[in-house]
């Protein structure tokens, strides 16, 4: 479990530092400003691997570069670090923690997977892009992973139905659809030039092949496969291994409601915090994940846990990159969370919107209007404007035309 990551002339900050929550860790803040490049640091620091490239640190000279970290293993914590050499331009001394105990998983923004089990390789990771995921994955003429589209057949056809029934409870957690809709099909046949039979889903209007799948469910069933398929081939190379498995997954989640749509964002963080439990009662699960979604974090004001769970922020104040942990508050829906701190929307409308529903503000209390654009220097404009951009059951209209008539009166 990663405890604490201290990060200096990396990234796009001179410093960062973070205390990370045992449970969830949840990271939001405008793009650009080192979410994903926190998820590449944390997966390095866990696994000894880089995703794609190393970070590049800073050339301030007058600092050395290096990442420093706390991780705990059962009852032990251990720190490590790791500095930046120049001349070799790669990083060096970073020490892989002795009694690692936890499978990480990476899942990017791309539609690609990262994997880490210490029981099946101890310095090593799987990396899935969106075909060897599905295709399945080979290295030096060994198949590592199958694919979902072979290993989802075979499950469906064994006599011995556990690894497809928990990939099937699985999916069904992790699908919003309402009724419990969804269902597994047959495989069936697509193309004459590919050979497969392709795992179907029964979807309300009809039966879909997981090739010809949309993005989101794609996204949702590839993270479904993944998590069973690693919990089973983690088991196998455990009782290989004559090795008790682990009881903790580290999960890293890049913008996860990337292709969802809103009724799925409501409800896929939450369900994968307890999805968990289907592979392992006793499963313990880390996740830093970051998000840029209202509905993201409005799902988790029933469950979110101080002592358990943290939010942090990245803001860019005065050409300087900042991240904070932010007192977890409860803003009740998505336009509480929108006009919050963490996305500090003055107005959940759109922008000609918000500027003249400003230009009313100022009319109705007398304000100066020599600053405002030159199309809501008056009354009739602005209420033409308002006309454009707000829809008749907008809540701002009765105070608007109540405070017009009182003027218009003289009260």
């Amino acid at each position: 479990m990663l405890k604490e990551l201290h990060i200096e002339q990396v990234g796009p900050s001179d410093h960062f530092d973070v205390e990370f929550a045992d449970r969830l860790n949840i990271f939001t803040g405008d793009n650009g400003l080192g979410k994903s490049f926190l998820l590449d640091v944390a997966w390095w620091i866990l696994t000894g691997n880089w995703v794609e490239q190393p970070a590049y640190p800073q050339k301030n000279r007058e600092v050395n570069p290096k990442i420093n970290c706390l991780i705990s293993a059962e009852e032990n914590i251990g720190e490590y670090q790791s500095n930046f050499d120049f001349s070799e331009q790669q990083w060096q001394n970073l020490q892989m923690p002795p009694l690692l105990k936890e499978v990480i998983i990476y899942v990017r923004v791309d539609g690609s997977f990262s994997v880490f089990d210490p029981a099946r390789k101890s310095d090593a990771a799987y990396n899935f892009n969106p075909d060897t995921l599905w295709n399945g994955l080979k290295q030096n003429g060994k198949v590592l992973c199958n694919g979902p589209i072979q290993d989802w057949v075979t499950w469906q056809n064994q006599t011995n139905k556990y690894p497809f029934q928990l990939f099937y409870n699985v999916i069904k957690k992790l699908v919003p659809h309402p009724d419990d809709s969804i269902e597994i099909g047959e495989p069936t046949r697509v193309s004459v030039e590919d050979v497969r039979d392709i795992p179907t889903i029964n979807l309300p209007y009809g039966n879909v092949p997981v090739t010809q799948a949309s993005a989101g469910m794609k996204r949702i069933l590839g993270l479904a496969y993944l998590l069973v398929w690693t919990w089973y081939e983690h088991k196998k190379a455990s009782e290989l291994r004559q090795q008790k498995p682990i009881n903790q997954i580290v999960l890293l989640i890049d913008e996860i409601e990337s292709h969802l749509h809103p009724q799925w964002q409501r409800v896929i963080l939450p369900t994968i915090l307890n999805v968990v439990t289907e592979l392992e009662n006793s499963m313990k699960i880390q996740a830093l994940v970051t998000t840029h979604s209202p509905l993201v974090l409005a799902s988790l004001e029933p469950s979110f846990e101080e002592e358990l769970d943290k939010l942090f922020l990245f803001k860019l104040e005065n050409k300087d990159v900042t991240l904070d942990e932010v007192p977890w508050t409860k803003q009740g829906d998505t336009v509480g969370w929108l006009t919050s701190e963490i996305f500090g929307l003055k107005q959940a409308r759109s922008k000609e919107a918000e500027i003249a529903i400003e230009a009313a503000e100022v009319w109705m209390r007398n304000g100066d209007m020599n600053e405002l654009p030159d199309n809501l220097k008056n009354h009739t404009q602005i209420h033409r404007e308002l006309l454009r951009v707000l829809p008749g059951h907008d809540p701002f209209w009765p105070r608007w035309i109540v405070t017009s008539e009182r003027r218009s009166s003289g009260v």
